[in-house]
């Protein structure tokens, strides 16, 4: 069955909804119940598009429309096509939504909100200075979880190179390392204002959002008197209980 166009006079296929007509929603799991108004609020959004007069969206035997999403976040995602109330909480999950149903006035008002605008102008805007970024965190989760054998923790080494200076220091620091030099895994240099624990900050922030609790620390090296002291380096630990 197609919802039908209720701007279309004259037409009344065999089972129609008129546009006050109330739509049950199925959102993976959750109930919702709102208007083909709502729903069409915004021409160029996929729901307004799942809900047009030519859509072949089917009912479920009880009458609900499914939508294979997050339920728990299309609450606040109604709520904003009702009366543009922006959510408070969850908000990038929210935006994630948006995003995914493309509702352009959400993601430009949650774009602009404190909450969202440090994290995509401010802090990724840096993280894409950063060369191999996210590759990098990949490779530390992936070695973290290599050597959780039998283990308590994961350590793994962190060399970070703040300017093209220490990068011109990088083999010297590295061949004063102790630990397993194949092993460690090397951020920068970069171009931007934020300092090395800035850096730090967001590495243990972005491995947390996977679910892992780590904690950062720096790498005390051992002094001699012949050898220089490097302070580039810094140890992960990943905490499995």
């Amino acid at each position: 069955m197609s919802l039908p166009d209720y701007k279309t006079a004259g037409k009344q296929p065999s089972v129609a909804i008129p546009h006050s007509s109330v739509v049950q929603l199925n959102v993976g799991g959750h109930l919702f119940s709102t208007s083909l108004t709502t729903l069409r609020k915004h021409p160029g959004s996929k729901l307004a598009e799942m809900f047009s007069s030519t859509s072949k969206l089917h009912p479920d035997p009880r009458g609900h429309y499914f939508i294979d999403r997050d339920g728990s976040k299309f609450g606040a995602i109604l709520d904003f096509l009702r009366t543009d109330q922006l959510p408070t909480q969850n908000v990038q999950e929210v935006y994630r939504e948006a995003v995914h149903f493309n509702i352009k006035p959400l993601m430009k008002s949650l774009e602009e909100s404190p909450r969202l605008f440090g994290e995509l102008v401010g802090r990724q805007q840096f993280l894409s200075r950063v060369p191999h970024y996210k590759e990098n965190i990949e490779v530390l989760i992936r070695i973290g979880r290599a050597e959780a054998v039998a283990a308590r923790q994961s350590t793994i080494m962190i060399c970070v190179l703040r300017t093209d200076e220490d990068l011109g220091s990088y083999n010297d620091a590295i061949n004063s390392l102790e630990a397993d030099k194949e092993s460690v895994v090397t951020f920068g240099p970069w171009k931007a204002a934020p300092c090395v624990k800035d850096l730090l900050d967001c590495i243990q922030l972005d491995i947390e959002n996977h679910g892992y609790r780590v904690t950062i620390e720096p790498h005390v090296m051992e002094k001699s008197f012949l050898s220089k002291s490097y302070n580039y380096f810094y140890k992960l630990i990943f905490a499995w209980w």
